[in-house]
């Protein structure tokens, strides 16, 4: 498991976050406070205060440097 703090303060970068992780086989978890939520479910990151960083866990056997390009654009 890797885990990386992102942001997602806007509706469309909400909105391109979750097509750029749709592709990915892996298992993507949001966790914000005491709420952990699937990061591929675009109501489910709406119900977390997306006005602060989000920790992003990231689940994956393989090689994770294509899962890292795709996620720049939201690192902090």
């Amino acid at each position: 498991m890797k885990s990386v703090k992102i942001s997602l303060n806007s509706i469309d970068k909400v909105k391109s976050f979750v097509n750029d992780i749709a592709r990915f086989d892996a298992e993507f978890d949001l966790v914000s406070g005491r709420y952990v939520i699937d990061a591929k479910s675009i109501m489910g990151i709406f119900s977390l205060d997306i006005s602060q960083p989000i920790d992003l866990n990231i689940h994956t056997d393989g090689d994770d440097a294509e899962i890292m390009e795709a996620l720049k654009p939201y690192l902090i």
